[in-house]
């Protein structure tokens, strides 16, 4: 406990930050060692007068706060930068978090990862792909590391757990809290699976706008590769895609429609050369050579699940509307254009599939297939 403190110090030093750190642990060989240098050694090793200041009036009680709430459970961990179970992968970044606190196995931070991100409002037909895909990429032995949030992070974390298999959760919040707090229960069912929700910032923090990005960093950091699902032009998904191209890790992207504005991001990271993913071996086969050499893979590649068997090949109005939406998610009008069917036949047919189970309307009123016909 006590060899926490120096390095909650510099974590709780206002303005200080991850890139002073590894900065002054170039000339200091310890955090106790920068906290005890006098101040003229550490100008010497380039720290301004103002972030010297601000480490000698660090709040104790905040340091208080770090580590009453590590004692507050047996699952709680605070790993400082120089532990040995800290992350190598995401030791290598340039500015890799001072501390990170932990709830969970720390374990499961060195096994090999792929990072999921994407839209917080995804089309029906990517978020559940994205689950699908984080199923089986789980299954063969990759954690799937994504950032809690809604849409396509927590299709990303609940495909993992649907097969039994390992997920982190990277936050943007002190661990005292779950943001968003309708995330209770996943955050729950990711530690009861073996997993980890992790966070660089202090008890306490509050989630606001800035910290995203840098979470977005330890995302990618701590991962082989990013996996983008849908992304708009401008959005946090594709900061995370910088992050990873900054640390030099592989990037993937899900295509989606051109006329798609949810997908112009994942579709620009495209034709920058990001590899594309159809099915779960484009990422298996680009991550393989990569990864530690204990990691073996079933040789098998898994299709993604389609649903393409089960549409009556005749020409019926209802064969009509399931070919329609079987790829595409399509209001009333776009399936009353592309069958050529009356829009009353097209509402009676969209509703009594509804009512099946087989086709679901996202929050813009466009259909999609979800489930086999019966």
């Amino acid at each position: 406990m006590a060899a926490l403190i120096p390095w909650l110090k510099l974590v709780h030093t206002r303005g200080l930050g991850p890139a002073n750190v590894q900065k002054l642990l170039l000339t200091f060989k310890s955090a106790e060692e920068i906290t005890d240098a006098p101040d003229s050694a550490l100008a010497a090793a380039g720290l301004p007068p103002k972030l010297i200041a601000a480490l000698r009036q660090v709040d104790q009680t905040r340091i208080d706060d770090d580590l009453n709430w590590l004692q507050d459970g047996a699952d709680r961990t605070i790993l400082p930068l120089t532990a040995a179970a800290y992350p190598a992968l995401l030791k290598e970044i340039s500015d890799p978090p001072v501390v990170l606190y932990v709830r969970g196995d720390p374990e499961v931070l060195q096994t090999p990862q792929l990072a999921v991100v994407g839209s917080r409002k995804p089309s029906v037909s990517i978020e559940r792909l994205t689950g699908e895909l984080c199923a089986e990429i789980a299954g063969h032995g990759l954690t799937i590391t994504s950032g809690l949030a809604l849409g396509i992070d927590a299709a990303a974390h609940r495909g993992a757990l649907s097969v039994n298999g390992f997920t982190i959760a990277v936050t943007a919040t002190g661990l005292d809290r779950v943001y968003p707090a309708r995330h209770q229960q996943l955050a729950q069912d990711i530690l009861a699976a073996g997993g980890a929700v992790i966070s660089e910032f202090p008890i306490g923090t509050n989630p606001l706008p800035g910290h995203f990005p840098r979470r977005n960093r330890i995302i990618s950091g701590l991962s082989y590769g990013t996996l983008v699902a849908e992304a708009t032009l401008k959005s946090g998904t594709l900061t995370t895609a910088a992050h990873a191209t900054d640390q030099s890790r592989e990037i993937f992207a899900i295509p989606g429609a051109i006329n798609n504005p949810q997908a112009r991001g994942s579709n620009a990271l495209l034709r920058a050369g990001a590899t594309l993913v159809e099915n779960t071996a484009d990422v298996l086969t680009q991550l393989a050579p990569l990864l530690p050499g204990a990691l073996e893979f079933r040789q098998v590649p898994i299709q993604a699940a389609s649903f393409d068997d089960d549409i009556p090949t005749a020409d019926t109005p209802l064969a009509r509307v399931l070919r329609a939406i079987n790829h595409e998610a399509l209001t009333v009008d776009s399936i009353v254009e592309s069958t050529g069917l009356d829009i009353i036949s097209v509402t009676n047919l969209t509703l009594e599939l509804e009512l099946q189970g087989v086709i679901e309307a996202d929050t813009s009123g466009r259909y999609i297939k979800i489930a086999r016909l019966q």
